[in-house]
């Protein structure tokens, strides 16, 4: 909000109200409004009562001109009356009813204002029954400068309350309608139009009790008068317009601009073409300048959310994604003790993954939910678990920690597919900090739901991965693997100066499992198979099934001639294993061909098939044997 430190400003936003509370701004506004009306009303009858009494010389036209006058009186009087109901009436069909007795009303008003002006005879009916009631005769007022005044100033009375007749009776429909509040603006309309009625009303009694006193006036009193009134009128009409315009300049600035700007925002927000960083100039200290302020922290908070879940979504893989979280918890909202658990495709298993180096002795919960994550609350409702709202909720819970916990799930796909544990220190029943922590929750919640889909997809896109580069049946990689980290393999090979040990390995006779056993237990051999392997290697090297039975080993960073020893280890390890099968045990041989790179070739994809070479002449010498590469082997020109 701009700065405002000289008395002059402070003077002007204090007879403004813009500081004021938007209710008592409107009061205090409505009232001086209705104080300038009054003033005005008050000048324009004291200003008529001196003409009437002017006018009672005419004694030879007063009396039939009085008559007309009385029956104006009493239309009027009897418009208060109407507007008083309508004010008290309960339904539409009322106020209408009302409305149009007065809409006659004034239009029988209107009639005999026209008879004072240009003389002759007027029907008075009546509005019940619409019989005739009286038929009255005047003469013209034209040679009275005071009767023309009256007459001009009761037609312009009466337009006035035509106009603020309407606005008075569309407004109480708008309450009944539920569109518009009954209070200080329906009274405020009622004040007003009773303000004019009786206006016009004592303007007519005026006029009508000085007919008699019309032969004692002089015209230049008359003129006088009139002229006197007419300046003071307008003298007090400028001095409100002026005010007026002010306190709706001022106004206007505190309420309609910055609710432009929201609705402007807003709109823009839904169309999505919005720049969040464009803040709303806080012009007062009133609701619409709170308002404006909670907006501005709403695009805030949207356009953090917003440019999160784009960085998220350009991460490479969801570790980053957990990380980019823990860093918004921790640094935007001030959240400093919190694990985030991922739970396993197979839905029983959970690990933390953020902070990644946490142990099981860490942990705020028991152990056991991470490799039973039913056990989890959670992970099993799906919804928020908080001790905050029932003490021990959670029997996983640790309560030796002396901390309160809230587990919020992240639901994926209709299922958990993680869990995020914030700790607390027990706030003890201190309201205030139940409150703040609830509110950080709740921001990080919003957080949580903006980065649900993109863990969702990244998730999918690791599952996909995942099952093209895997074997289904044995779990191990497949030839695409091998395809497409083939450079990095070779490049990392190369810059340590190390050699690749390349084992190809096929199952001796497996073709008899099948057709002796099915293959229900040759796939039973082939998993048993894989596992053996996978014993006789170190973590870092690689195992794939390259087809069939056949399977290939890629031994990393070795020494020249360790690939044969590793090879006869697994062939040995293969001699003495028994394979259970339904029927029994089943013994089977492995035949391996070793080759090593570059050692053997500079070709990659050729020592591979030098290593096949190697296997095939294990088969052709008699198999359960694992033989290295020796270039006699190759009898091929070229690769």
């Amino acid at each position: 909000m701009d700065d405002c430190k000289t008395i002059t400003c402070r003077l002007i936003r204090l007879i403004t109200f813009i500081d004021l509370p938007i209710k008592k701004k409107f009061h205090l506004f409505g009232i001086g409004v209705l104080f300038w009306f009054m003033v005005m009303a008050g000048l324009t009858v004291i200003g008529m009562w001196g003409i009437s009494t002017r006018y009672n010389q005419i004694v030879n036209h007063a009396v039939p001109q009085d008559k007309v006058v009385q029956k104006i009186i009493r239309n009027l009087q009897a418009m208060t009356i109407d507007a008083s109901n309508i004010v008290k009436a309960n339904e539409k069909v009322t106020v209408t009813l009302l409305q149009d007795l007065s809409t006659k009303r004034l239009r029988d008003v209107r009639e005999f204002s026209t008879a004072l002006a240009v003389g002759g005879e007027v029907n008075d009916y009546s509005h019940d029954s619409g019989t005739l009631l009286e038929t009255l005769h005047t003469t013209s007022l034209t040679g009275n400068p005071e009767g023309v005044a009256y007459v001009r100033e009761l037609n312009t009375l009466i337009d006035q309350i035509d106009q603020s007749y309407s606005a008075f009776s569309q407004h109480k429909l708008q309450v009944l309608d539920g569109t518009a509040e009954n209070g200080v603006v329906l009274a405020g309309k009622f004040d007003d139009l009773e303000t004019k009625i009786h206006g016009a009303s004592q303007l007519s009694s005026n006029f009508s009790s000085k007919l008699s006193d019309l032969y004692h006036k002089s015209a230049d009193t008359i003129s006088e008068i009139i002229r006197t009134t007419v300046l003071t009128i307008i003298a007090v009409l400028l001095v409100a317009v002026i005010l007026l315009g002010i306190f709706t300049r001022w106004i206007s600035q505190a309420l309609a601009k910055p609710i432009g700007e929201i609705i402007e925002q807003i709109h823009s927000v839904g169309t999505g073409d919005v720049d969040l960083t464009n803040k709303i100039q806080i012009t007062s200290r009133d609701e619409i300048g709170q308002l404006s302020q909670e907006f501005n922290g709403l695009m805030d908070t949207v356009y953090s959310m917003t440019m999160f879940k784009k960085v998220i979504e350009e991460d490479t893989n969801l570790e980053d994604v957990y990380a980019r979280l823990g860093e918004v918890f921790r640094g935007e909202l001030g959240l400093e003790d919190f694990v985030i658990y991922e739970i396993s495709e197979n839905q029983r298993d959970m690990v933390p993954v953020y902070p990644l180096a946490l142990d099981a002795k860490a942990l705020a919960c028991s152990a056991d939910i991470l490799t039973n994550c039913e056990l989890c609350r959670a992970k099993k409702t799906g919804h928020e678990i908080s001790s905050l709202a029932y003490l021990q909720v959670c029997k996983q819970f640790k309560q030796e920690t002396g901390k309160v916990h809230i587990c919020i799930p992240m639901m994926i796909a209709g299922r958990a597919g993680g869990v995020v544990q914030f700790l607390f220190d027990d706030p003890q029943g201190d309201q205030a900090r139940i409150e703040m922590i609830h509110e950080k929750i709740f921001k990080a919640e919003a957080y949580l739901k903006q980065s649900l889909s993109v863990i969702e997809a990244k998730r999918l896109m690791n599952t996909l991965r995942e099952s093209a580069l895997k074997d289904p049946l044995t779990g191990l990689y497949n030839r695409r693997f091998l395809q497409d980290h083939a450079n990095h393999i070779i490049s990392g090979t190369l810059r340590r100066k190390k050699c690749l040990g390349m084992i190809m390995c096929d199952l001796d006779y497996f073709k008899q499992v099948n057709d002796q056993h099915g293959h229900d237990v040759g796939d039973v051999v082939l998993k048993d198979t894989a596992q053996l392997i996978l014993k006789g290697v170190r973590d870092a090297d690689i195992v794939l099934r390259f087809g069939g039975e056949e399977f290939f080993i890629l031994l990393t960073d070795i020494n020249p001639g360790d690939a044969i020893i590793v090879a006869e280890k697994i062939r040995a390890s293969f001699d003495e294993n028994k394979f259970k099968i339904p029927s029994g045990v089943l013994k089977k041989t492995l035949s391996l061909g070793v080759s090593e790179f570059p050692n053997d070739s500079e070709g990659f994809w050729q020592c591979i098939k030098y290593a096949d070479v190697a296997l095939y002449k294990a088969k052709e010498t008699g198999r359960n044997k694992a033989i290295q590469f020796d270039p006699k082997m190759w009898e091929g020109e070229q690769f």
